[in-house]
């Protein structure tokens, strides 16, 4: 078994990832839609924390299988570098929420429903980040997307197609979710705009990791602003009647606009020279 996982990587760590996660939320989307007993919302919020947790999981186990022991303890101080730079701090903490607001003030109808309680948002964000880091996807999943997954992806497909493949992939890993409940309703505009949504998030992200030197934090960092403000701050701030259908818009505007403007002065290469030179690890 151990040789047959070294010999795919990639292919074994998406399976492991995979696998752990959909066990778990199959079973509460079935319990959602009817086809099994329904679950109290604290069993189904539990379940979907743990659920996570599987591309870590995955991670792991096949850094463990591919480099050994010297590889998990690579892969654990990638996931506390925090030495990267104030401007990459600023982008996914500043920067990343105004992407939002710009992609959502262009939505029709969503100026007008502007609602004035930006302070008492603002008081609260820093325990709703913290709790989004902890327990909303980011520290659960980031060691094994960017962990794992993006560096291996770089050397074989380069970087934009790297992301690409990463990004359709991280998104068909979310699809239990739509049926679950406590997501956007489980149409078909939705899970496209989620699958290009994902995809553009995720070219973002490789530009920040790969200037960051291979920094897992900062990519969990990024990944609980976007879903926090995104959440906590951009919908409550403009309730547009469309958001409730469609939800997804905001980012899908702005971050889909950001990619293309990475890919274009970057050339497609999204900061990989720059991981190269400092040997991203």
């Amino acid at each position: 078994m151990k040789n047959l996982l070294a010999r795919y990587p990639l292919i074994s760590f998406f399976a492991i990832a995979y696998l752990f996660a959909w066990v778990i939320e199959i079973p509460v989307a079935l319990s959602a839609q009817g086809f099994l007993p329904a679950m109290p919302k604290i069993a189904v919020a539990i379940a979907i924390v743990v659920a996570t947790f599987g591309p870590m999981i995955a991670a792991f186990v096949m850094t463990g299988v591919t480099e050994g022991r010297s590889g998990v303890i690579r892969l654990l101080r990638r996931m506390v570098r925090w030495r990267v730079g104030i401007l990459w701090y600023l982008f996914l903490l500043v920067g990343v929420p105004i992407i939002i607001i710009l992609g959502t003030i262009v939505v029709p109808g969503a100026v007008e429903s502007f609602q004035p309680i930006l302070g008492p948002l603002l008081a609260a964000y820093p325990l709703a980040l913290l709790m989004t880091f902890l327990f909303g996807g980011p520290l659960g999943e980031e060691p094994g997307w960017r962990g794992f997954a993006l560096p291996r992806l770089q050397e074989r497909n380069g970087p934009l197609w790297g992301s690409v493949i990463l990004g359709v992939l991280w998104a068909l890993w979310h699809f239990p979710l739509f049926w679950s409940g406590v997501w956007t309703p489980p149409t078909i505009p939705n899970m496209v705009m989620f699958v290009v949504m994902i995809t553009a998030l995720t070219i973002m992200m490789t530009w920040v990791f790969n200037h960051a030197a291979g920094s897992v934090l900062i990519t969990m960092l990024m990944h609980a602003s976007f879903n926090t403000f995104a959440n906590k701050v951009g919908y409550p701030l403009f309730p547009a009647p469309i958001f409730d259908d469609y939800g997804l818009l905001p980012v899908l505007i702005g971050f889909t606009g950001t990619a293309l403007v990475l890919i274009l002065i970057t050339r497609g290469r999204l900061g990989y020279d720059t991981y190269l030179a400092r040997d991203g690890g």
